[in-house]
C-alpha cells in the first residue's frame, strides 16, 4: 500500500482504504465483509445497525481508488460514535480550510459551500451513528436545500441572461 494515498481533503471521516481486487480479480475482501455483515443481522441487536449501515452507505457512498497496478481499494465512512473533542475538532478544521482555501465570507463562494457540504455530511454521519432516523430527517433536509440553491442558481442565470449588464 506504499503508492496508495488516500483522499485528505474531505471532512467527512472515512475507514482505512480495503484491496477490493488486484487486476480485475476479487481479492474475495468483499465477499468476506458481505458475509460477516449477513451474521450480523441474524445477530440479537445487530438489526438497527445494520439499518444505520445502510443508511451511512447510501447517502455517503464508499470511495474507490483504482491504482496504475491495477488495484482497487475502497473506503467507507467510519461507523464509529464522534467523540465531543473529534466534535470540537470538526470546527476547527472548517475555519481552518476555508481560511487556507481563501473562502469569501459573504456572497456566493463554492469553496465555502464546498468545506460546508463536506462539515454537514459528517455531521449527518455522526448524527446517523446516534440516531437513524434523525440522519434520515437531515438527509432529506440537506437534499431539500441543494434544490432550493438550484432553483436559485437557475433563476439568478436566467434573470442575467434576459438582462445582461
Amino acid at each position: 500500500m506504499e503508492d496508495f494515498v488516500p483522499s485528505l481533503n474531505s471532512l467527512v471521516k472515512y475507514s482505512t482504504p480495503v484491496l477490493v481486487s488486484v487486476a480485475g480479480k476479487n481479492t474475495g475482501e468483499k465477499k468476506d465483509a458481505q458475509a460477516k455483515q449477513q451474521v450480523r443481522v441474524n445477530s440479537p441487536g445487530r438489526q438497527e445497525k445494520m439499518i444505520t449501515q445502510e443508511i451511512l452507505q447510501q447517502n455517503l457512498p464508499p470511495k474507490e481508488y483504482r491504482l496504475k497496478n491495477g488495484q482497487l481499494w475502497v473506503q467507507t465512512v467510519l461507523s464509529t460514535p464522534a467523540t465531543r473533542i473529534e466534535v470540537v475538532q470538526l470546527q476547527q478544521e472548517l475555519d481552518k480550510r476555508l481560511l487556507s482555501r481563501g473562502a469569501r465570507e459573504t456572497g456566493i463562494c463554492p469553496i465555502r459551500e464546498e468545506l460546508y457540504e463536506q462539515c454537514f455530511d459528517e455531521l449527518i454521519r455522526q448524527i446517523t451513528i446516534d440516531c437513524s432516523q434523525r440522519g434520515l430527517l437531515l438527509v432529506k433536509y440537506e437534499f431539500n436545500i441543494q434544490q432550493f440553491l438550484s432553483s436559485k442558481r437557475i433563476q439568478k442565470l436566467i434573470e442575467f441572461i434576459q438582462n445582461p449588464i
